[in-house]
């Protein structure tokens, strides 16, 4: 592998993922202005006109809703791996301070009985 690969393989990976977004959105906003024409056709008073700019302001709205709850779940998202990192690190701390001080004591233990047992030969 060439040292050129990995970043390379970075940009293609931040492509697709772009790439997914912006057809994720585009499916979104499909199916929002797909539930507007279906709510307008429930309304057959309304004008041709008056039909297109309530199903313009329903997907709108659709979409706009649905953008919100994208942000709250990725705001969520980046509080909850702030905290998981923060614990994580923290347990790590804790195990690494455990083994330092299990290894610590069985030295010493083993430097007591050595001490202990070696002047009685």
């Amino acid at each position: 592998m060439t040292p050129g690969r990995p970043r390379e393989h970075a940009g293609t990976a931040a492509g697709l993922t772009r790439l997914e977004g912006y057809l994720s959105a585009e499916a979104h906003l499909r199916e929002a202005r797909l539930q507007a024409e279906a709510f307008v056709l429930r309304l057959p008073w309304l004008s041709t006109a008056q039909q297109e700019e309530v199903a313009r302001r329903y997907a709108e709205a659709h979409v706009a809703q649905a953008t919100q709850a994208l942000k709250q779940v990725a705001r969520r998202s980046a509080e909850l791996r702030d905290e998981y990192s923060r614990r994580y690190e923290l347990l790590r701390r804790r195990l690494l301070c455990v083994t330092v001080a299990s290894l610590t004591g069985g030295v010493a233990l083993l430097s007591g009985l050595a001490a202990w047992f070696l002047p009685l030969r």
